[in-house]
């Protein structure tokens, strides 16, 4: 009997330490997440105890899943970016151009599914052209896209005229249920986030693509030594931007079946 309490106080012991390891290695590899995790939870705790009312009610929470997505799917490809060593400043112009291909071939042809691809090809096809000034000429990516932003901001309202157009007629189809509907209660928009971030996990810790990325964002030099395609790496980020850009820009103006000029 004494043995068997020996025994289980000697494995206690030892399951200690290792305990303490693991602790010390998810804060190691994980401190500023967790840091920035705790302020969050910080602030949220403080704004439910200001007013209750507000954020102990599940509409303020519907709300911001309704409208946080249509920015945060910009914010994961453009986080790739950055870890790349580049900057894109047009993405609100980019959602806006996308939504002009999305407005014109849905006016045209009355069907979703092909003004949903003509607008995303547009933002990944504007986000290329960033990729290719800034990779191809060797012009600052702040400097591209401040000008990029005011170029494609200009291209809108001239092909508009400044004018808004309404989306009313979209509500009725698949298309519209599947990108700002609702599945058991929750906004599609927010189901998109999650896949798109997932995806954007994926390609980033999963994928050589990812890698690639850090390793051009640490050193470009080493990057192209090792026989990465800077080039190709660089410009597909870009690309990527873009092509989030149009999504987002598509889903804000879906949510209000409205499109502005000045969107973004």
């Amino acid at each position: 009997m004494s043995s068997t309490i020996e025994k289980t106080r000697a494995e206690q012991r030892l399951q200690r330490p290792q305990a303490r390891w693991w602790l010390s290695k998810l804060f190691r590899e994980y401190g500023p997440q967790l840091g920035i995790l705790g302020v969050f939870i910080t602030m949220w705790l403080f704004f439910i105890v200001s007013a209750p009312r507000t954020f102990l009610a599940p509409q303020i929470y519907l709300a911001f899943m309704s409208t946080i997505p249509f920015f945060a799917v910009m914010a994961l490809p453009l986080t790739m970016l950055i870890i790349a060593g580049e900057m894109d400043l047009s993405f609100p112009s980019l959602m806006a151009i996308g939504m002009v291909a999305f407005v014109t071939v849905f006016n045209a042809t009355g069907n979703m599914l092909l003004a949903l691809a003509a607008g995303l090809a547009t933002g990944f096809l504007a986000g290329l052209l960033n990729g290719v000034i800034v990779v191809g000429i060797g012009i600052p990516s702040l400097v591209v896209t401040i000008g990029t932003q005011f170029f494609w901001r200009g291209a809108v309202l001239v092909l508009l005229d400044g004018k808004g157009h309404t989306l009313v007629e979209a509500r009725d189809t698949f298309i519209y249920s599947l990108l700002v509907g609702k599945l058991a209660g929750i906004p599609m928009q927010m189901i998109w986030l999650v896949l798109v971030a997932v995806a954007s996990w994926v390609l980033l810790n999963r994928h050589k693509f990812g890698a690639h990325i850090y390793i051009i964002g640490d050193n470009p030099q080493t990057a192209g030594l090792m026989g990465i395609n800077t080039a190709r790496t660089r410009i597909m980020a870009f690309a990527l931007v873009g092509l989030a850009a149009a999504f987002g820009g598509i889903l804000a103006s879906l949510q209000v079946s409205f499109f502005w000029p000045s969107l973004g």
